[in-house]
């Protein structure tokens, strides 16, 4: 699904590196080349172990919730406290990796991982899941961000590097593809527990291949870790995440969610203080004094926030509002996987032909597009065909796969080389809080849009025969908070079988509805991201052309 800089680690600025045995990195330059691929493969498991986890678990999402009965706000935060850990700590993993050794790190990562994982699927709560999937977005940082630097630490001519790199995406494109079957054939056969104690043996075995194959490694150079920034961006972050997950419930206007919204403003303002105070801080806020960068790095943060997250949102929309099996979901996100994989392809082609800001706008105006068009789709419910649904995926899908092959190349030629190692940490964060703000918001949109359906279909549907429970405001927003969790079993239990039915069908038209407003959401967002990706980048595009063209005349 996500795809980071194959040029160097994501994590922290490029350092030299020292071996931790004599000839070390004489051995990493001449290793042969069967050598050189288990170390790369084994690095690349790595990587995509992370993607993987995140994809699955949003197939067996649905699953998670009707058997532990969560509310909506426990869903989300299943999949928040993940990528919220995740987020803040994957910069200084890179840098504690260069410190403390790569492998070193990469196997405490691997272990972290898998022993959360474990705690995961032994959940007896929907709160004991998303503490524990905190922990696991903890040991996935600790994972991903030393196996990047031991793949760039181990490639250094250019060639080589290309074809690392090549292979690395080409491993990330295929867990992309397959993830979504692998969670539906999970979820069909062993049940949701196993979507996560899969990962158990899979990091024994990857661990005993690091023990084996990968060298240690460290960085000469010894970084400070900005501890003051880091604790300032994930508290902001953790804020307005709390805050988009609790609205829905608690209404926009309380003042619980008033105070956290302030907190998470005032949080990020005396983050960005304290970032420009710094001599090494976590995120160089002053790269942004550069449109072309501020533009590309938007790009970025829209591509996460209405494209890949949707790696997460689609399984849930197909399964909860179109009654597709866990296993049909899978199936059924091919399109959009799919697209996902073979456009960034394209995508190489056109930048032989346009500049990097027009395929920008291109991409996001595909994702908006795809976006609306699946809002089309899910207003109509099932009177539209299949293959419209299929469509409206791939064109999402093809906006996605755009921008995932071409964002991270803008953002890195819009600074000097020197500026790489940061400017490609500020892109991975923004990454990572695009998928996190996306998945919330958009959670928020289709919570408010289950409710106002809910509030309008109910009382007629259910006012004759419950003697007037149906008026009752908690009564309806209990069976709304457990529609938009999923939850249909749990919504359906106050009310008599013979309302069964047809209460299922208003439950996910309901849901079907508020996912509409969200593509709508997503889709409006992406196209005001496209309009303002193209003034800030063109500004400079049409300025480097007009020198061009006057250093050509004279």
């Amino acid at each position: 699904m996500a795809t980071l800089n194959p040029n160097s680690s994501p994590c922290t600025p490029s350092t030299p590196d020292t071996p931790d045995t004599p000839g070390q990195s004489a051995a990493s330059q001449t290793a042969p080349s069967a050598g050189s691929l288990a170390l790369l493969l084994t690095a690349s498991t790595g990587c995509a172990m992370t993607v993987l986890d995140t994809n699955v678990v949003g197939v067996v999402l649905p699953a998670i919730s009707a058997q532990l009965h969560a509310s909506f706000a426990q869903v989300q935060w299943v999949i928040g406290a993940y990528v919220l850990c995740f987020a803040a700590l994957l910069l200084p993993a890179g840098s504690i990796a260069d410190r403390f050794g790569r492998r070193r790190v990469f196997l405490c990562g691997i272990a972290g991982f898998g022993v959360a994982s474990l705690a995961c699927g032994l959940a007896p709560s929907a709160q004991w899941l998303y503490l524990a999937r905190a922990t696991q977005g903890v040991g996935a940082a600790f994972l991903l961000a030393p196996a990047l630097a031991i793949i760039g630490h181990s490639f250094h001519e250019m060639e080589a590097r290309a074809r690392a790199w090549g292979l690395w995406g080409m491993v990330m494109g295929l867990t992309m593809v397959l993830s979504p079957l692998i969670g539906g054939v999970i979820g069909d056969t062993l049940g949701w527990r196993w979507a996560f104690h899969i990962n158990a043996p899979v990091c024994t075995l990857l661990a005993l291949a690091v023990v084996r194959i990968v060298p240690e490694s460290k960085a000469e150079g010894q970084r400070t870790i900005d501890v003051p920034g880091i604790t300032l961006f994930a508290g902001a972050m953790f804020c307005v995440t709390w805050a988009l997950i609790a609205a829905p419930a608690a209404g926009w206007t309380s003042p619980g969610i008033l105070l956290r919204l302030a907190a998470g403003a005032v949080l990020f303002v005396v983050f960005a203080w304290v970032e420009r105070s710094r001599q090494h801080p976590m995120l160089d806020l002053s790269l942004f004094r550069s449109w072309p960068f501020a533009g590309a790095t938007l790009a970025m943060f829209s591509y996460a926030a209405c494209a890949q997250v949707m790696a997460s949102l689609l399984p849930q929309f197909l399964q909860n509002a179109r009654g597709e099996s866990v296993l049909g979901a899978g199936v059924a996100m091919l399109p959009f996987a799919l697209a996902m994989l073979f456009l960034p392809q394209i995508g190489k082609r056109l930048a032989a032909h346009l500049p990097s800001q027009r395929i920008l706008v291109i991409g996001l105006a595909l994702t908006g597009l795809g976006n609306v068009a699946m809002a089309y789709v899910a207003s109509r419910g099932h009177a539209l065909p299949a293959a419209a649904l299929m469509i409206a995926m791939f064109v999402l899908g093809s906006g996605g796969g755009l921008l995932n092959g071409e964002t991270q190349k803008a953002i890195m030629g819009t600074i000097a080389r020197d500026r790489a190692g940061m400017a490609s940490g500020i892109s991975t964060t923004f990454r990572f809080s695009g998928i996190l703000l996306g998945y919330t918001a958009l959670g928020a949109v289709l919570s408010a849009g289950v409710h106002r359906s809910v509030a309008a279909r109910l009382p007629s549907l259910v006012g004759a025969t419950q003697g007037g429970v149906a008026d009752d405001l908690a009564a309806r927003l209990e069976f709304a908070d457990a529609i938009s969790a999923g939850d249909f079993a749990q919504a359906l239990r106050p009310y008599p079988a013979t309302l069964g039915h047809t209460l299922l069908d208003a439950g996910r038209n309901a849901y079907a509805s508020g996912f509409s407003g969200a593509f709508f959401a997503a889709g409006v967002f992406a196209a005001l991201c496209a309009l303002a990706v193209h003034l800030s980048m063109g500004r400079a595009h049409s300025r480097e052309t007009a020198i061009a063209e006057v250093s050509r005349l004279s």
